[in-house]
């Protein structure tokens, strides 16, 4: 098994099977560039100090503890032994209490994923157990997890040879989306152009490979550093512009019927043919014949 540095050590607990299990993150920040504020004349980085009213008295970090802000605008201090004793089961364990259909979560509640894996030999049984239970009924665990002092909404899942957990956001944390679209209009559509969408999408629809898109941005950002450092001259980041490529297209339907490589209609067709006349007569218009550039040079 391969050696994963965790950062959360537990149990998973289904009924009364308990199996220890640690959390591995399953994000990477390695392709995202790091920049920093910093000062112009000492090119000294910005450092930010903890402070206090309006004096801005620098306050020590022996002096900083929790607060909960009341309405009237104090605080109740909390002080770290008090929080600890608040003793939450899923600091240490993370309890399936109910089962799920896969497709039942709408994907704008999931959050963070995270890779679970078994501590120890004695638990990977359990754990391949629990994992092949799961695919098979083809069903989402859901529980709770403290994570860095927060209790998160989890669902847990089969990834590969393993299992994933994902935080999920509380109903309280997710807007109400009929009421963010409330504006947008109901008028009926016209079928053709529908029609022309959905064989678009045909057309380009493919299995899902994360590999095949790149960070344009970080890997601009970090040609510019480079030719920086090396002492040249800074250049424009590439895609620069914020106009899309091709012009400006204002009939929806044409854009349609050119991104799916449908012929115009035959409307269309006499002013097609009708504008490459135009082209061929535009040279005779713009270039000199050769008698005038004769003419020309005896001058």
């Amino acid at each position: 098994m391969a050696t994963a540095r965790s950062f959360w050590k537990g149990h998973l607990r289904l009924a009364l099977v308990t199996i220890p299990i640690r959390l591995v993150s399953a994000t990477a920040s390695e392709d995202k560039v790091a920049l920093h504020q910093v000062d112009r004349k000492t090119k000294q980085r910005i450092r930010y100090q903890k402070v206090a009213g309006e004096g801005g008295r620098v306050v020590p970090q022996s002096d900083i503890v929790q607060g909960y802000e009341l309405d009237d605008g104090n605080y109740v201090l909390l002080e770290p032994d008090e929080l600890d004793k608040l003793k939450l089961n899923t600091r240490h364990t993370v309890e399936l209490t109910e089962f799920v259909e896969a497709c039942s979560i709408d994907p704008l509640y999931f959050d963070n994923p995270y890779y679970v894996l078994p501590d120890g030999d004695v638990a990977e049984e359990g754990y391949r157990i629990i994992r092949d239970a799961l695919r098979a009924t083809k069903k989402y665990g859901i529980g709770q997890l403290t994570i860095r002092g927060r209790e998160n909404l989890i669902a847990m899942k089969p990834c590969g040879d393993g299992l994933l957990i994902e935080t999920l956001r509380y109903a309280s944390e997710v807007r109400d989306a009929d009421a963010i679209f409330s504006d947008i209009g109901t008028g009926k559509l016209r079928p053709e152009l529908i029609d022309m969408a959905k064989k678009l999408i045909d057309e380009r629809t493919r299995k899902f490979d994360p590999s095949e898109f790149k960070n344009h941005y970080a890997e601009a950002l970090r040609a510019l550093v480079k030719e920086k450092v090396a002492g040249g001259l800074a250049t424009e980041v590439a895609g620069g512009s914020d106009e899309p490529s091709g012009g400006t297209v204002i009939d929806f339907m044409e854009a349609l019927r050119r991104s799916t490589g449908k012929s115009k209609t035959k409307s269309s067709g006499g002013r097609a043919k009708t504008a490459a006349s135009a082209q061929k007569r535009e040279p005779t218009k713009r270039e000199p014949s050769k008698a005038q550039k004769r003419k020309t040079r005896g001058r």
